[in-house]
């Protein structure tokens, strides 16, 4: 019997022997089996997660930010102690001792749901950060077997603080929050070391279902909530009597109202910061950049920033007002939304209008009274009597027909408006104290516009606007809007000639063109008509006189003007027709002022920048925009005075003698040309420019250290009307801005380079004078030294009308012969001048060239 039972027992275990090495063998088998072609865990060890690229102003400001994963990186040593606690009781409470894998909480998990108790996850947080790292989320057995492997190598590679920070920077818990910090700001706009046990304990509780909302899920994620800090309790991170207190306090976040967005402290995203974007996508990439990490620092100046904003609004405000005809927003609310008050908020709230316009509102027509509308406005409270719009505040608009046509002019309210249309609304307030007068409406204009400043030695950008509203267009009219430039152009022609062998005293015939071109007959015309016969250069640009200026780039060619305007970036390639000195070829505002820009500094190359520098996620810089050296920069003092010594080795793109003398002629083209209406009280050059049928109209000046542009047209070009100019609808925009930017900046008289010499002339007919001159015609011109004195009456090759009329009255009406073999002059004044063959300043000399 005893034999039997021994046999039996030894049977017994050698069956039971062989089982458990035929488990350890399969086992083994298959752990061998899926361990081959594991990824490598060793990567982790230099973990570079995607993380929020930031923008900052110039004075540490907080602008914008940009991001596929909103993601916050902390290390583990900057992570509170009371967030790691949390996260370890809530998900894996062994963390500190297992090795990778927890076969205590595998088997609790199997008996509680054995038990029919709730199912509870048995990964653990190394198990986590390999699933969410390196394998796919799919619950499948192979998944689960690789997923402790590398579970296992991860913790003999890194330590536990490595691990959780992993776990802690990577782990997604809803609205678009990936990480802890992320989620802290996102949830209660709070940093991580600003939160209490029970906010860092309901963090804790989203990764269990990252999709539920705070607000319709309210009482699950406080019930998730209070079971971590019960958890938090029994592992000894916090008190029974800090647990019961906590677990008490009702679920307080962002999404229910109970604090501020992190959003609202941004400005909204701008054409500024969007244009960033563009150009750091293209440069680093689009991964780097909305992954990277990158601390960016703008150029931009804020006051002048808003103030650009500001102005271009108001001139595009004005001119659309000008037109009277009103669009609305073509936006309504349905009429059940109208129902109470609280729904017709909860709809406005949705609706698609523009809210980046200071003191502008969107609001909806509750009522039509006889003569008055009553609206609801967004953001502000109900009153007794509720907020109407009067008649009178419509007075000024028609409103188009089902047929296109514009109906009579509004009386009451109703012309305009119907009940549920949603509107845009600002408080007109009084000039004098500020007090409220009533509500008045508004509309995003459909003409739209861009502007752009920029600093003329360092092309550091200094205010950027593309548009009326980015939120209605973000399509960005100062760098992205290809648009004929028109007489803005003309000073790179007359750059080419003064290059040439033009100076500013080079006479230049103004009189009839006709071209035989493939379209047919061209037949140019200057602005307004009219002739001024010989007439100097200066007076060309000043009166930005088109058949000169094609005379001058029929002269030099145009060809050469092709090789300035693709030197100055203006084009790419400039093709070779006439019509292109009179800007004709599209370019953007923004090549425009970075190309005037370079007037301003005497000729050297600039290139504007948005960006100063750009770090990395590790305070790396990685992109510097000033590449000037600083000599003095590295003493310990610099004597009283004396400012740092800074060398730049900038290309010359043009002679600094030539720069002056077009910028003298610009200055001129301020004072006395289309440019008058600019009124600043420190030196400054500019040109206008108007394309034919005024589809398009710009303004360009600079200052001795600052260059703006405008533009202002419509998308889809069109006329803007009889009476748009550049110097009646941009200048004031310039006027607007620079006003603040000189207050701010300053400004001197233009540099004077060396290499020439003053010469007093008549700006009428370009006569040198004597030194003590004076008079309204006298001007001091400035010279080349060494440059020949000949001057020679320019016509670029086409025939003129001898009898043309004439439109100025101070300059030569007809020519004769004279003795001597020179030419007389009879003036309109009856004076007679005698020009000999050898001309001098102010000289004709015709070369046949009438």
């Amino acid at each position: 019997m005893l034999r039997f039972v021994l046999s039996f027992l030894g049977g017994v275990f050698s069956w039971f022997v062989t089982a458990l090495a035929f488990i350890v063998l399969t086992v083994g088998g298959v752990f061998w089996m899926y361990s081959r072609d594991l990824p490598s865990h060793e990567q982790l060890a230099s973990y570079s997660p995607k993380t929020i690229s930031r923008i900052y102003d110039g004075d540490g400001h907080l602008m914008d930010e940009f991001a596929e994963e909103r993601r916050v990186f902390q290390s583990s040593d900057e992570m509170p102690d009371l967030v790691k606690q949390a996260f370890i009781s809530a998900e894996d409470k062994n963390f500190y001792v297992h090795r990778g894998y927890d076969p205590r909480g595998m088997v609790g998990a199997a008996l509680q749901a054995a038990r029919g108790g709730a199912v509870r996850g048995a990964s653990t947080i190394t198990q986590q950060v390999m699933k969410n790292f390196l394998l796919s989320s799919d619950r499948t057995v192979e998944r689960k077997v690789k997923e402790l492997i590398l579970a296992s190598r991860l913790e003999q590679t890194l330590t536990k603080d490595q691990i959780l920070e992993l776990y802690l920077n990577e782990i997604f818990l809803g609205q678009n929050s990936f990480g802890v910090a992320a989620a802290s700001q996102t949830y209660f706009n709070k940093t991580l070391d600003q939160l209490a046990p029970h906010e860092a304990a309901m963090l804790a509780a989203m990764p269990q279902a990252p999709s539920r909302s705070t607000v319709r899920d309210k009482e699950r994620i406080t019930e998730r909530r209070n079971y971590v800090l019960r958890e938090m309790m029994q592992n000894g991170y916090i008190t029974r009597e800090t647990y019961e207190a906590e677990a008490q306090l009702p679920l307080r976040t962002v999404q229910n109202g109970d604090f501020p967005s992190f959003r609202e402290g941004l400005p909204p995203r701008d054409y500024f910061t969007d244009e960033i974007r563009r150009q750091l996508s293209a440069q680093f990439g689009q991964e780097e950049f909305f992954g990277g990490g990158l601390q960016i620092r703008a150029t931009v100046e804020p006051e002048l920033q808003a103030i650009a904003a500001e102005a271009l609004r108001e001139a595009l405000e004005q001119y659309d007002r000008g037109l009277g005809v009103w669009r609305g927003t073509g936006e309504s609310l349905a009429p059940e939304a109208l129902a109470n008050e609280a729904a017709w908020r909860e709809a406005l709230r949705d609706a698609e209008v523009p809210r980046d316009i200071p003191g502008w509102h969107a609001a909806v027509v509750l009522l039509l009274g006889d003569n008055d509308a009553r609206i609801g406005i967004e953001g502000i409270e109900e009153d007794e009597d509720g907020h109407w719009i009067p008649a009178r505040d419509v007075e000024w608009a028609r409103k188009r027909g089902p047929d296109g046509r514009l109906g009579p002019r509004a009386q009451r309210a109703s012309d305009l408006l119907e009940v549920g249309d949603v509107v845009l609304v600002r408080a007109m307030t009084s000039d004098e104290d500020g007090s409220f007068i009533r509500w008045t409406l508004r509309q995003v204009p459909a003409v739209q516009g861009g502007f752009m400043a920029m600093d003329v030695e360092t092309g550091r950008v200094y205010a950027m606007q593309g548009g009326f509203s980015y939120q209605s267009s973000v399509f960005n009219r100062a760098t992205q809007a290809q648009r004929q430039p028109g007489s803005s152009f003309k000073p790179f022609v007359y750059a080419a000639a003064l290059d040439s062998g033009f100076t500013p005293a080079t006479i230049v015939e103004d009189s009839p063109i006709v071209l035989n071109t493939p379209q047919g007959l061209w037949e140019p015309k200057n602005a307004g008509g009219g002739f001024y016969g010989p007439t100097t250069l200066r007076t060309g640009i000043e009166q930005s006189r088109n058949l000169m200026t094609i005379r001058v780039a029929q002269d030099i060619g145009m060809d050469t003007v092709g090789r300035y305007a693709e030197k100055f970036g203006v084009y790419d390639h400039l093709g070779p027709y006439l019509a292109n000195s009179l800007g004709a070829q599209e370019t953007t505002l923004y090549k425009m002022v970075a190309a005037y820009a370079m007037f301003a500094n005497g000729g050297e190359r600039v290139e504007p920048t948005l960006v100063d520098r750009v770090q990395d996620r590790r305070g790396r810089t990685i992109y510097r925009h000033d590449q000037r050296v600083c000599e003095t920069c590295d003493q310990p003092a610099l004597p009283a005075g004396l400012a740092p010594a800074i060398t730049a080795d900038r290309e010359r793109v043009m002679d600094a003698v030539t720069a002056y003398q077009l910028t003298s002629m610009l200055e001129g083209a301020v004072q006395r040309g289309s440019g008058r209406g600019v009124s600043l009280p420190v030196p400054v050059a500019g040109k206008t420019g108007t394309t034919n049928d005024a589809k398009d109209v710009w303004f360009i000046g600079y200052t001795s250290n600052m260059v703006a542009g405008c533009y202002l047209g419509y998308d889809q070009p069109r006329s803007l009307g009889q009476n748009a100019y550049g110097g009646t609808l941009c200048v004031p925009v310039f006027n607007a801005f620079m006003q603040k930017a000189v207050e701010k900046f300053g400004g001197t008289r233009f540099k004077v380079p060396e290499g020439g010499h003053f010469v007093k002339i008549d700006r009428h007919t370009g006569a040198r004078l004597s030194a003590d001159a004076s008079g309204p015609n006298v001007i001091s011109e400035f010279f080349r030294d060494g440059a020949s004195s000949e001057i020679r009456l320019v016509t670029g090759g086409f025939q003129g009308d001898p009898n043309a009329p004439r439109a100025w009255d101070a300059l030569p009406l007809e020519a004769t012969p004279a003795s001597g073999g020179g030419q007389a002059v009879t003036t309109s004044t009856g004076q007679r001048r005698v020009i000999p063959k050898q001309a001098d300043f102010g000289t004709l000399s015709g070369g046949g060239l009438y």
